[in-house]
């Protein structure tokens, strides 16, 4: 299952425990996995540099991630990057909103495996 092997990705999850979870999940992958514990964090190292696709909480420190979608859209270097909205956030205005500035999916936290998100990541980037 290495279709995910030398991608990198952005995780922007400000609960840690998650962020860890996620990420050795994707070291399994052998992807190479960055992660930015709130949304200011996120719009610098996402002006900074190309990922392969970002994985956005949308409820975070500092800015939101409807906020890291709209700098990301306006980025020269990140503008076009596929984002996977990963939220407890998924009432339809909410997906609505996050389609509309250029999401791939929309995954809910709350039911959701390790392993849908790793499928929903490989959907994406395939």
């Amino acid at each position: 299952m290495a279709k995910l092997e030398g991608k990198q990705i952005l995780i922007v999850e400000d609960d840690t425990l998650l962020s860890e979870l996620l990420a050795k999940k994707f070291f399994e992958e052998k992807v190479l996995v960055e992660h930015a514990g709130d949304g200011e964090m996120a719009i610098s190292m996402i002006n900074a540099k190309k990922y392969d696709l970002i994985l956005l909480d949308l409820l975070l420190p500092k800015v939101d991630g409807y906020a890291v979608l709209r700098n990301l859209n306006d980025s020269a270097t990140s503008k076009g990057t596929p984002v996977i909205v990963f939220s407890n956030l998924g009432q339809k205005a909410d997906v609505e909103k996050g389609l509309a500035l250029g999401v791939k999916k929309f995954l809910v936290k709350a039911i959701l495996s390790l392993d849908e998100v790793i499928e929903a990541v490989q959907d994406v980037l395939k």
